[in-house]
């Protein structure tokens, strides 16, 4: 079948399905999800069995509540993760999870108080009607007739009923009338009276803050909140920026509080008819419907018209503007005379084939997706490109726009806060049940200590936390073993470059302690068969390293040199770029940098950090999607192999969408055990995992399944053997922001920054840091939050270890805002998940290659 009537045939496949836009509007009524039974509902949360191993281990995820949901878009706060409660289960920080060493630092956040009294509760009702009515519509006329009653503070979704006034009976009898003269019997009854910390309210106040931005007339697009009618143009590279919010309300340590930061929606000026047409005039028309659906399908697009993102899953080639759909009242309209009659917009294209967004249904998983036809004509693309993102200079003028410091990200806030309080329906909204912004946060946070460097013979103390390559010049690395046979690959006119590269190396491998010998060099065509072909004939098992110069960064090249070394003839490969080889006046640079990649990936260490904890093995863990394979993810596992945590046990596994990351991570941790006990002769009296990769919603799986399945793997070794083990989550992403008070403005804090009061969740054992120095824009920390820990360690040394552990990352002579082994594990994961997509030979286990 071609590629033509293959899409025909899908395209016949996909119209038996209502072919319709998307009509449906933003409802603000509420949804609630109760349990089944009366017996249920009458209390705000229900414990759940656990799993014989969360039994066996002592952990709990907590309890969970009915789920308060609103339609019509997604909000900012991981409803999910709310009733995980973790500390409990910790005995050495159950009464206080705070450090004490380290500088004091005054730190302004971007959270704001509510003004919530201690007594606040939400009054939860249960209605019913009788006799029954099916329309939801009446029911909320009803029963909102009886305002003096329930007063204004009210939210009915049609059965259960939110009052910020509890009423004076625990059941209430009303009597309401239809217009048609048809009494209907009301019954008001109370079944739960929440707290302001519970996971229902947390929801509700979400609800309310949707509303409250909706009355300064922002939009919602994903989670976020924007502003449409204040765009940026950035017209030389045809993008608009729409400036807005990421915002959430949260029970925070000692109250509720709101979280705001400023965020931007990248869309491109260019319509998808536009793109279409431009794609058309650049390519052979035979493969333009295949290269049409290569460059489109998966792609995140917005309607500006309802400002609504869809995800293109198809592209109907069969069905134009001029057909028809099925309205909800069983008439048929033309696409063309529904976008006039609806939105007031004329079609000038009517020979455009139609974009496909399969809808899921996000309260039933079962129920088949509801197809939705777009017009390519009104549908505008967001987010970036790669060759866009590889664009130097686009880049560089988004980051003027986006990449706001800590005084002009204060000045957005401010202004949010400003316009909440001043514009009457936006601040009545939050009166209306016991809310009141306030004034934002301000707290104490710590500077950790500066580490020290250790290297061969020397100590470093670095000038810059940031960078301290020039701290270390002249000073030996802690070990490697000569590179004496190895082989570059250039193309012809790349020899000269090639040249050049080798005598800097070999200038800056002397002092670092790494003897360079004079490699084989293999001049071949500027083709990707021509490279990957001299790679076959050349490569033999005795070669430690391969290194090719690439005349450009041309994908299929570099993966297809990248999966032949590291599946089919397991050795270490390095990639340079022509390019970067111009760079006279930085050659020096270049080659070090070079030169301490090609270290790694011959197994070597360049420098270490003082670990005062003894047989300390140290693993991080990333999920990443393979980039060929949508049903398929990628599991990162990297483990230290040695005291000083200087080198390192690789391993990744390629998972489908049935099976857990759990099963994978058990197969992981048998090898690095293993591992461990091969260099050490006895296995790890102390194991901490770093998890990053966790998905919002999934701190509950992880804790439920993941944790009790690493634990049951060291179980399982060897009799008597139960090391200390704790296990962190890593989130990157997070909203809360910390701001220093300098000179009468506002800073980034100093590097080592930690905070871990106010700002962070009761029932969490957890604290933020701030590793990484911003050169640019305002410094995001890293939250991590521990889940599981027996080692009794203090607060205080968690977070210290954590800090030396952003030392070790030896693809930069610097600090990094996630440890070591979890960049490790996510370098890994993008290698194979946009090169490799196979799992790399085990031979190359012991070695950074994936650097």
């Amino acid at each position: 079948m071609t590629g033509r009537a293959r899409v025909r045939a899908r395209g016949q496949a996909l119209t038996g399905s209502p072919r319709r836009p998307d009509c449906s509007r933003n409802d603000e009524s509420m949804a609630v999800r109760t349990p089944q039974s009366e017996k249920e509902t009458s209390t705000s949360c229900g414990h759940r069995e656990t799993t014989k191993l969360t039994q066996q281990y002592g952990l709990s995820a907590g309890v969970s509540g009915c789920t308060l949901l609103e339609r019509g878009g997604k909000t900012r706060c991981n409803f999910q993760d709310l009733g995980v409660n973790t500390r409990e289960t910790m005995a050495h920080v159950k009464d206080c999870k705070t450090g004490f060493s380290g500088i004091p630092v005054k730190v302004v956040t971007n959270l704001y108080s509510l003004g919530l009294p201690r007594e606040w509760q939400l009054y939860q009702y249960h209605v019913t009607f009788n006799p029954e009515l099916e329309s939801k519509r009446l029911r909320l006329a009803l029963l909102y007739s009886h305002t003096e009653l329930l007063g204004k503070a009210k939210a009915f979704d049609g059965t259960i009923l939110f009052l910020s006034q509890k009423l004076e009976n625990q059941v209430t009898e009303l009597v309401s009338v239809t217009k048609r003269g048809e009494t209907v019997n009301i019954t008001i009854t109370l079944t739960n009276q929440l707290v302001s910390s519970s996971p229902v309210c947390i929801q509700f106040f979400n609800i309310i803050l949707k509303k409250v931005l909706k009355k300064l007339s922002m939009y919602q697009v994903g989670r976020n909140f924007y502003s449409p009618s204040d765009p940026v143009e950035i017209p030389q590279h045809k993008l608009t920026l729409w400036p807005g919010f990421a915002v959430s309300i949260t029970q925070f340590e000692n109250s509720v509080m709101l979280s705001a930061d400023v965020s931007h929606k990248v869309l491109r000026s260019e319509t998808v008819l536009e793109f279409m047409t431009s794609l058309y005039t650049r390519i052979d028309s035979a493969c333009f419907i295949q290269t049409c659906e290569k460059e489109l399908v998966g792609l995140i697009l917005l309607t500006r018209y309802n400002n609504k993102t869809y995800r293109i899953d198809d592209i109907d080639w069969c069905v134009k503007p001029t057909d028809t759909f099925p309205k909800r009242d069983g008439t048929e309209i033309s696409y063309v005379d529904y976008y006039k009659q609806q939105y007031d917009i004329v079609l000038t294209d009517l020979n455009q084939p139609m974009l496909v967004s399969r809808l899921k249904s996000k309260q039933n998983s079962t129920v088949e997706p509801r197809v939705v036809h777009l017009v390519p004509e009104l549908c505008y693309l967001t987010g970036l490109t790669s060759q866009a993102i590889s664009d130097f200079r686009l880049m560089k003028d988004l980051a003027q726009e986006m990449h706001l410091n800590p005084e002009q990200r204060q000045q957005r806030l401010s202004r949010l806060a400003d316009n909440i309080q001043s514009i009457k329906e936006a601040r009545l909204e939050l009166e209306m049940w016991g809310l009141q912004l306030g004034c934002q946060v301000s707290l104490t946070g710590r500077v950790a200590p500066t580490e020290k460097i250790l290297m061969r013979e020397q100590t470093c103390l670095p000038m810059s936390a940031g960078d301290w390559s020039k701290d270390m010049r002249n000073m030996k690395i802690i070990g490697v073993q000569p590179l004496d046979n190895w082989l570059m690959l250039c193309s012809n006119r790349n020899g000269e470059l090639a040249e050049n590269l080798l005598n800097c190396l070999k200038r800056v491998g002397g002092p670092m302690g790494f003897p360079i010998e004079y490699p084989r060099i293999v001049q071949v065509q500027e083709s990707p068969m021509a490279f990957l072909r001299a790679v076959q004939q050349h490569v033999n098992p005795e070669v430690q390293l391969v290194m090719c110069v690439l005349s450009s960064n041309q994908k299929d090249c570099y993966d297809s040199i990248k999966k032949f070394l590291s599946l089919d003839r397991p050795v270490p490969s390095q990639c340079v770029l022509a390019r970067t080889l111009n760079k006279q006046g930085m050659m020096m640079s270049v080659a070090t940098k070079i030169a301490m990649q090609i270290i790694c990936k011959l197994g070597g260490e360049l420098w270490a950090v003082d670990i005062p904890l003894k047989s300390l093995m140290v693993i991080g863990i990333d999920v990443n999607k393979d980039a060929l394979n949508k049903g398929s993810s990628v599991v990162g596992f990297v483990a230290s192999t040695n005291s000083k945590i200087t080198r390192w046990f690789s391993r990744c596994i390629l998972r489908n969408t049935g099976t857990d990351v759990a099963d994978c991570l058990k197969v992981c941790m048998k090898g690095a055990i293993s591992k461990w006990h091969k260099y050490n002769c006895e296995l790890p009296a102390r194991i901490i995992v770093y998890r990053d990769g966790v998905a919002d919603g999934q701190l509950k799986m992880v804790v439920d399944y993941e944790v009790p399945q690493l634990l049951s793997v060291l179980t399982e070794l060897t009799t008597n053997y139960s090391p200390k083990v704790s296990v962190i989550v890593v989130r990157k992403k997070c909203i809360p922001r910390f701001f220093a008070e300098a000179n009468r403005s506002l800073q980034n804090p100093p590097v080592g920054t930690i905070v871990d009061t106010e700002a962070t969740r009761p029932e969490w054992y957890d604290f933020y840091l701030i590793s990484q120095l911003a050169r640019q824009g305002t410094v995001n920390p890293t939250y991590y939050n521990v889940v599981y820990d027996n080692s009794g360690l203090k607060p205080d040394h968690m977070q210290r270890l954590t800090y030396k552990m952003c030392h070790l990352y030896y693809n930069w002579p610097g600090l990094i805002r996630v440890p070591a082994p979890c960049q490790y594990a996510h370098k890994l994961t993008f290698l194979v998940g946009q090169s490799i997509h196979r799992e790399p030979s085990l031979e190359l286990a012991d070695k950074l290659f994936y650097l």
